[in-house]
């Protein structure tokens, strides 16, 4: 092998989606209207949970973490170049999209961190519409103020730890084929072609990490919804059927889409997933689904949208009493 051949990347070039300019103005118009939306729609998700005391239960608690890992995969520290999307929107214009070794790395981290949480907090909100609609009489003793701490503590500490691995792995290749990655940002995928060392046992331990958490939530999510659907079929009451269902459908639409995306992205097999087809899977795990959680959890939620109209109705109320006083006090 010749010295070329032997000198290893350390950093990379984010080729992004196209080079042509028309398409780069069109691009970065949509997705920065979608990185806006999402990061108001999520945080203001997050500060409406934890202003509104009625909403302090275990239900609300998982999705506003969830709504906040959702923001925070979005965006993380910029000046470390770690974040996805505005990085993403910066490279549409920028001539240098070079991404160090040690950033491409960070950038993974906390993506995989975000979804390993979302995965782990979907399945404990699954478990507790189980008990809310299953076991109604003993909802406050199984599921506790203390047992949805510790759930949630959980799942930040699988969230931490499992990319940690993943990392660890992928600091054990080299990357001398190219320092091109054909992506808009460092996927785990896009860098194992990029290695000049067989990534076999990284994909391996990858298969059976990620699989062995994925199959732990999504098992506890289908048998939650098996006792949820049998409970529902088997009450009498229609006004009781719709309820429960209208509980768990925002939930369990949110569940569908997320596991979707991530099994056709990860599961299929490596010869089949090349290039640019994990572009488009990939937006929409990264993007499109933390855009809609927040619109799916609070449109379809009675509870959220009451608060929200409760407190339109009270800003209202308070600008007219301003507009009433100001003349008394002149």
């Amino acid at each position: 092998m010749t010295e070329e051949n032997h000198s290893m990347t350390t950093e990379f070039i984010l080729m992004g989606f196209t080079d042509n300019p028309d398409m780069k103005t069109l691009l970065f118009v949509v997705f920065f209207g979608i990185y806006l939306v999402t990061m108001v729609g999520n945080l203001g998700l997050v500060a409406l949970i934890y202003m509104e005391c009625r909403l302090h239960t275990p239900m609300y608690i998982f999705l506003g973490n969830l709504a906040l890992m959702d923001s925070c995969s979005l965006n993380q520290e910029e000046k470390r170049q770690s974040d996805n999307t505005p990085k993403m929107l910066q490279n549409f214009f920028s001539e240098d999209r070079r991404i160090s070794l040690y950033e491409c790395m960070v950038q993974f981290y906390f993506l995989s961190l975000a979804e390993t949480t979302d995965c782990f907090l979907l399945a404990a909100m699954a478990y507790d519409r189980y008990v809310a609609i299953c076991r109604p009489l003993q909802y406050h003793t199984m599921m506790s103020m203390e047992l949805c701490i510790q759930m949630t503590t959980g799942a930040y500490i699988g969230g931490v730890l499992h990319p940690m691995i993943e990392v660890g792995l992928l600091l054990r290749l080299t990357f001398c084929r190219s320092h091109q990655i054909n992506h808009f940002f460092c996927d785990v995928l896009p860098l194992y072609r990029l290695s000049c060392v067989d990534p076999y046992i990284n994909e391996l331990m990858v298969l059976i990490l990620a699989g062995s958490f994925l199959i732990f939530t999504i098992t506890i999510v289908l048998i939650s919804y098996f006792y949820i659907l049998f409970t529902i079929f088997t009450m009498k009451s229609k006004k009781g059927r719709g309820k429960a269902l209208s509980t768990c459908a925002s939930h369990f639409l949110s569940v569908s889409i997320f596991y979707g995306s991530l099994l056709f992205m990860y599961a299929q097999p490596s010869s089949v997933n090349e290039g640019e087809k994990d572009i488009p899977v990939a937006i929409f795990y990264t993007l499109v689904i933390p855009l809609l959680n927040p619109f799916i959890y609070s449109l379809r939620n009675k509870e959220v949208t009451n608060v929200i109209k409760r407190i339109i109705k009270k800003r209202q109320f308070c600008n007219v009493l301003k507009q009433v006083s100001s003349p008394l006090e002149n």
